[in-house]
């Protein structure tokens, strides 16, 4: 049977270079998905620690107003660092002040922030009572706390202004 062949299998090199083009084709649609999916990520953790931080800083002003935090009249009814949210306060409402009132476990960091050597806190900018909403500075209480990073979200408003 010399007229019959074999049967040739694999693919030829017309259909490798189709297969190859699209791959890449496919691929050069996904990165850019990819980076964006990843930047929604961080900023949804963004909000996250901001909402998080500023409910203790809601919740510790709370306190002060109940009498369960003592402070002076003078000062504002918010703490003096973040640290003292995680610290806590002695609990003027209990029976020779024993117990504390903690308002976070821990400082939440800023997921966005470039420099992952600086302590959680110090990744944080922190607006006093004092200080406008425009011009935010650091004073003798933390009042609100704003993202040092760099750059703007997906929504177009810098970081610096969530």
């Amino acid at each position: 049977m010399i007229g019959r062949s074999q049967p040739l299998h694999g693919f030829t090199l017309i259909e490798l270079v189709v297969t190859v083009a699209i791959v890449a084709l496919l691929s050069t649609v996904a990165f850019p998905l990819a980076e964006v999916v990843v930047k929604r990520g961080k900023e949804q953790e963004l909000r996250l620690a901001l909402r998080e931080i500023r409910t203790a800083l809601d919740a510790y002003s709370q306190a002060v107003e109940e009498g369960r935090v003592s402070h002076s009249v003078e000062l504002s009814a918010y703490p003096e660092s973040l640290n003292v949210l995680v610290e806590g306060v002695p609990d003027a409402s209990s029976p020779g002040r024993e117990s504390r009132i903690h308002f976070l476990r821990r400082i939440p960091r800023d997921p966005l922030f470039p420099d992952s050597s600086r302590p959680d806190e110090e990744t944080w900018g922190k607006r006093s009572y004092a200080s406008s909403h425009d011009a935010p500075a650091e004073g003798d209480d933390v009042y609100d706390v704003y993202s040092l990073a760099p750059g703007t979200g997906l929504n177009g408003i810098p970081y610096s202004r969530w």
